[in-house]
């Protein structure tokens, strides 16, 4: 059982189109008993951050398919630090092995490459500790 409850912002950020994979997360999250919220396609990180704010969101999760997982996860820190926010964030998706150690430098609490289980994505915010 989790102690305490998470409110997870889910993003989708850039002009990937593809959001089967974040909903299917989103609904096994919201059954493990975390609070929800996901922002919809074809959003910027800014706007992602906005709303990951105003809903005073726990936790950020980034779902990346469209190659550019580095240069938004960048796009991700540097809106952090302009906004003086400190919301831990994780990625994942289409991500490369060899990426998730960049991922993690630019300030990623953790990335979920390619292949991920989503039971591995769940049991991460399980044990997630605030």
């Amino acid at each position: 059982m989790m102690v305490g409850k998470l409110k997870i912002l889910l993003g989708k950020p850039g002009l990937d189109g593809h959001d089967v994979g974040v909903k299917v997360l989103a609904h096994a999250l919201v059954e493990a008993g975390f609070e929800v919220v996901y922002t919809g396609l074809r959003k910027t990180i800014a706007q992602i951050v906005e709303q990951a704010a105003e809903s005073k969101t726990d936790i950020i999760g980034l779902s990346i398919l469209s190659g550019t997982h580095l240069i938004l996860c960048k796009q991700m820190k540097d809106e952090l630090v302009a906004r003086g926010l400190a919301i831990p964030w994780i990625v994942g998706g289409n991500i490369p092995d060899e990426d998730v150690g960049k991922i993690t430098e630019l300030g990623a609490n953790a990335a979920f490459p390619t292949g991920t289980h989503i039971d591995t994505v769940v049991n991460y915010f399980m044990n997630y500790k605030l």
